[in-house]
């Protein structure tokens, strides 16, 4: 009994121990909080990239891409026909884009990623369509062009030949591409608008590449928010890619959707089995993205490592704490163990204490960490209107609102983490005071 009454004492009475609870709260907070942005940053980009990709993706090993898809489509039918929801061919190679800008008197020239799909296709393997900023062609994936692209054109036909006509063939341009940041650095201008004309340069497929160009009409922008496809990517028919590049049928990629993602793995196990991996390469969509994928894992996994020296620097506090206590207690331990307390006694009231002081610290640290994660947009927010400063721009991150996601597993690590370091952290204190003798503690008393 006289253990716990101790500890209390020693928490209510001792306010030095208020930084400790203090160091491990805050430690225990940052540690939630990071970890559960983190976390969400990694679903929604995850969500985000499987939106874009298929589960399973058959390529090419060459750039010239494999003839004949229907037949290797039958061919991944026959052996995994009943875990498929979707397939759709495509293309996908370097080009050049290039186009002019009236209004800057510029002329602009980059490379891109030409992507030839079957939008409707491409919609039924992924979330092609909901990329797409024209609500028309969110729900129905099309190269026409439409309302917005034709009373664009009607109102600038000063700009364009006549003679030439509307380009047949229209293209669906990455968000990045087409706009830019102007004076107002909070709101996108556009380079490109639908009806707008550019040209594109690619490469024929053989063995004497040729370049090759084709005009065609900006129909649409594709914005998945990821800066790595919206800053590169060009869409465009696939059939007039093929043409382009005199490639007759072939194509440089399958796209495959499962009816369960689950069974990916052995997707691909079946494929490479049934396809020679000399001219097909078969992967999930995570394989693809695997350096990334990887680069994340490994930098949330430091950056927790960093945050938990927070908490250890609190269990270093603690430690000295209670040294401390050992030190102007000693007459108080002498008295205890001359009335009969045991070393084990003793060394109960600091280990005690030790995980009261992380108990308590950590407590306030979850209800603390809950709430800001809860609230953390409400917060940046409030923040903004104070002060100006934007914590969170949009045009940095690419999300529209801090993704955060409270992961209960991960709270429960971090605490039981805080408890283990406020524990070990008054071992020694406790082992140094159970040691004391009664009559040394009692000699100069």
């Amino acid at each position: 009994m006289y253990k716990h009454l101790l500890c209390s004492r020693y928490l209510t009475t001792r306010y030095i121990a208020l930084f400790s609870v203090v160091s491990v709260m805050l430690g225990v907070t940052t540690m939630i909080v990071v970890n559960s942005v983190m976390g969400g940053f990694r679903q929604r980009m995850l969500e985000r990239l499987h939106g874009i990709l298929s589960d399973v993706i058959v390529e090419s090993t060459t750039m010239d891409g494999f003839r004949h898809p229907d037949e290797i489509m039958s061919r991944i039918n026959a052996a995994v026909g009943d875990k498929i929801e979707a397939m759709t061919p495509a293309i996908e190679v370097f080009g050049m884009l290039h186009f002019q800008n009236n209004g800057l008197g510029q002329t602009f020239t980059r490379p891109v990623r030409l992507v030839g799909v079957d939008p409707k296709g491409r919609a039924a393997v992924g979330e092609f369509g909901d990329h797409l900023l024209n609500a028309d062609n969110s729900k129905d994936p099309s190269f026409e062009l439409r309302a917005d692209g034709k009373e664009w054109r009607e109102k600038n036909a000063d700009l364009f030949d006549p003679k030439f006509g509307v380009p047949k063939a229209g293209s669906i341009i990455g968000y990045q591409i087409a706009t830019f940041r102007g004076s107002n650095m909070f709101e996108d201008q556009f380079l490109i608008r639908p009806g707008q004309e550019v040209v594109i340069t690619t490469v024929t497929a053989g063995r004497k590449p040729e370049p090759v160009s084709d005009r065609l009409v900006v129909v649409d922008h594709f914005r998945s928010d990821m800066s790595e496809y919206d800053s590169n990517y060009v869409f465009m028919p696939l059939k007039e890619l093929q043409e382009r590049r005199r490639m007759g049928d072939a194509v440089t990629a399958i796209q495959i959707k499962l009816k369960d993602e689950a069974d990916s793995p052995a997707v691909v196990g079946a494929l490479r089995a049934a396809l020679p991996p000399t001219f097909f390469h078969v992967q999930t969509w995570e394989d693809k993205q695997g350096p990334l994928l990887q680069a994340v894992k490994v930098e949330a996994a430091i950056l927790n490592i960093i945050l938990f020296f927070i908490i250890a620097v609190a269990g270093f506090g603690i430690l000295a704490i209670f040294y401390m206590i050992v030190y102007e207690k000693t007459r108080d331990i002498g008295i205890l163990k001359a009335l009969g307390a045991s070393n084990v006694g003793v060394m109960n009231i600091f280990l005690g204490y030790g995980f009261i002081l992380g108990l308590v610290g950590s407590v306030f640290g979850v209800i603390l960490g809950v709430s800001i994660t809860l609230n953390i947009n409400e917060i940046e927010e409030t923040i903004y209107k104070w002060t100006g400063l934007e914590l969170f721009p949009p045009d940095i991150y690419y999300f529209k609102e801090i993704p955060a996601q409270l992961d209960p597993m991960t709270v429960v690590w971090i605490v039981a983490g805080a408890l283990f370091i406020a524990a070990a952290a008054s071992v020694l204190p406790a082992i140094r005071a159970s040691k004391l003798r009664p009559v040394e503690a009692l000699r100069y008393e």
